[in-house]
């Protein structure tokens, strides 16, 4: 697969991205502190490697990341790439009643997260945005970590859904019908709440993270199918499922943002096996399988070096026979109904 190939994000917003893009969390300091010209090294990279989606969050490192993406891009022409960023949250200095928190972030900006999905709080996120990134204008906007997962209950998530589309949700619609961004979308990890999403509103994509890789394909019965016939596009984030498909099967291997278990390690190494009898890594594997999809429009792995952008590029383009997928579905490893690139 050429990694500079475009698809359409949506039917519906007509924009034109690589199927390989960048993804911003790592360099949030995520999991370790990184050097910072390194980290806006990497987005320089991935810009100059012909990568055209270019995806962050105020919650990656309490607005981190979205320096050190805007530090990179806003030297280049603004026509070259797609920029997307999130709701959902807005940031504020830590006090002595709330401490600052990282999260699974080593380090970032001195700033906590407050959870707002309303109309005035998703207008703070943005202004807070476009301030971090230095940029004045964002192509997409994602309603962020609305699901129970990250909330912790049914209720809770409740909650916030019911917020999200009183508030952030007809924000971005205003936005978008006056131009002013070009899509919309909602970013989780749940399949299920991508689905009570698409059926309350009108929306261009999802940013489905880690819930259609190598590794699980929860999404490919009822929530794909229902993309491909409204004509929603899914921008795929955690493709490596947090890192284990990256890495393989090893000591400390990432799995959904914490160490693998035991079972997990187990199916992967079965499938980093298969892969090694076709001599293609299981990370070249990762990357490509999802693209087989017509709803999967583009990628967005993480990279906190150049050196990680361009093993992600000569990843995407490395050669994957028929066999390979063929024998992952012999041993049960990869859903019979699941399509594969070529």
């Amino acid at each position: 697969m050429n990694p500079k190939s475009t698809r359409k994000l949506s039917a519906r917003s007509g924009l034109d991205v690589s199927i390989l893009g960048y993804g911003g969390g790592p360099i949030g300091d995520q999991y370790t502190r990184h050097d910072n010209a390194q980290a806006i090294g990497s987005v320089s990279a991935a810009h100059e490697a012909g990568l055209t989606l270019f995806d962050t969050s105020p919650h990656y490192g309490s607005g981190l990341s979205e320096h050190r993406v805007g530090a990179a891009l806003r030297a280049k022409p603004r026509d070259s790439y797609s920029l997307s960023t999130k709701v959902g949250r807005y940031l504020v200095p830590p006090t002595a009643e709330r401490p600052l928190e990282r999260n699974q972030f080593a380090g970032g900006l001195e700033f906590n997260r407050v959870f707002d999905y309303t109309r005035e709080g998703t207008l703070r996120a943005i202004d807070q945005s476009m301030a971090r990134l230095g940029i004045s204008s964002i192509d997409c906007l994602i309603i962020h970590d609305c699901d129970v997962w990250t909330h912790g209950t049914r209720e809770a998530y409740q909650f916030y859904f019911k917020q999200a589309m009183d508030g952030a949700y007809k924000v971005l619609q205003e936005l978008r019908d006056q131009g002013v961004i070009k899509a919309i979308g909602v970013g989780v990890n749940e399949v299920d709440v991508c689905m009570e999403f698409a059926q309350a509103g009108e929306f261009d994509f999802f940013l489905l993270a880690g819930r259609y890789t190598l590794l699980e394909q929860g999404a490919l019965d009822d929530f794909l199918p229902l993309c491909v016939a409204r004509g929603i596009g899914i921008m795929l984030g955690g493709p490596y499922n947090s890192g284990i498909l990256a890495t393989g099967a090893v000591k400390g291997a990432k799995y959904n943002y914490q160490d693998a278990p035991p079972e997990i390690l187990q199916r992967v190494a079965r499938i980093e096996a298969v892969c090694a009898r076709h001599n293609v890594p299981i990370a070249a594997a990762a990357l490509q399988f999802p693209l087989g999809h017509e709803a999967v429009t583009s990628m967005i792995p993480g990279a906190i070096s150049a050196q990680e952008v361009q093993r992600n590029v000569a990843l995407m383009s490395h050669d994957i026979p028929a066999d390979l997928w063929a024998e992952l579905r012999a041993e049960g490893l990869l859903d019979e109904k699941a399509p594969v690139p070529g």
